[in-house]
């Protein structure tokens, strides 16, 4: 049987750190307010690197760590919110800098839930014997969309970027995977694109909706608390195991809050769950694989290991992943 496992990881931020008492000069808000209520401390911000540029490196980092040819890859899935480009795909940029040829490249957009949505997409194409080696991305610039104006959104977002390297093998890796989405409460977090406007309109549209985040953040964490416990339950049931079978739990990076009310319901030891919000914020798509590649660089996980990665977003999308930690 084929199956298919993380081989490496990788991953880049940018090196200018925001902290929470630089924010307190822009908006009303202090590191006390920040940190009780979202647990962040501090976030990295882009210097002008863009989305492509952050993802490459992380790319770079996971195939160094890989060991192998970067002509080995023969598909590039990469996740994000916050492209350079409608078209060309971030995908297509990443595989231009990596100088790779011929290989299909794409985009997958769902949210913060995109790395997951991403992971299971390469899990299918690596069973399904049409790949062998599949670079996968996680990757965001959100400075660029966040309204710099409004405390319950900037106090939040980071920039980063993730990678891990899937490769089929005989050894299990991926155990399963679950995503879900329900579109009707998309209003709960948005990022509107470009308005509709062009000079057959009935009556001209020149003003649109602002490139910016917006959250409706009492819905958004209601949701979140009902649906990370849902995600974690569902590749459990999938996989006969239980909670107590699983070593680690690498949620995504949103709020502490959120990740210590999962920690009380399924009643697992909050060491159990691998944060580092603290320090880079919420990433979206990235928030999962910078997660995952910082304990890796710990050495905090060993060969056997069994892990839950766990992320909802924007959609709103849901989605995990339970795998056996083969590195």
């Amino acid at each position: 049987m084929i199956y298919s496992k993380i081989i490496s990881t990788g991953a880049y931020v940018p090196r200018r750190i925001v902290k929470n008492d630089e924010l307190s000069k822009m908006v009303e808000t202090n590191d006390e307010w920040i940190t009780s209520r979202t647990g962040i401390k501090q976030r990295r911000i882009s210097s002008g690197e863009k989305t492509y540029q952050m993802a490459a490196k992380a790319a770079k980092k996971a195939i160094e760590n890989a060991g192998i040819e970067k002509e080995e890859i023969d598909m590039i899935i990469l996740a994000t919110i916050s492209p350079d480009f409608f078209m060309p795909s971030t995908a297509n940029l990443v595989q231009a800098e990596l100088g790779l040829v011929d290989i299909p490249s794409f985009d997958v957009t769902a949210g913060c839930t995109g790395f997951v949505y991403g992971l299971q997409i390469a899990d299918q194409f690596i069973k399904s014997k049409q790949s062998k080696t599949i670079l996968v991305i996680g990757v965001e610039v959100l400075s660029k969309v966040v309204d710099w104006s409004d405390r319950n959104t900037c106090i939040l977002f980071g920039d980063g970027a993730g990678a891990v390297i899937l490769k089929s093998s005989n050894q299990e890796g991926i155990i399963c995977t679950y995503t879900g989405s329900q579109g009707d409460l998309r209003e709960f977090l948005t990022l509107p694109a470009v308005p509709l406007k062009n000079p057959f309109l009935p009556i001209p549209n020149n003003n649109g909706r602002p490139s910016n985040i917006s959250m409706n953040g009492k819905e958004v964490f209601q949701f979140a608390t009902r649906i990370m416990i849902k995600s974690i339950s569902q590749v459990l049931k999938k996989s006969n195991l239980s909670i107590d079978d699983i070593d680690y739990i690498i949620p995504h990076q949103s709020n502490i809050r959120i990740i210590d009310y999962a920690s009380r319901k399924l009643k697992v030891e909050r060491k159990k769950f691998i944060t580092n919000l603290d320090r880079f914020g919420n990433t979206s798509s990235a928030s999962v694989p910078l997660a995952l590649d910082e304990a890796h660089k710990k050495k905090m996980f060993c060969p056997g290991n069994r892990l839950i990665m766990v992320a909802f977003g924007g959609g709103l999308t849901w989605g995990s992943a339970l795998l056996n930690w083969t590195i």
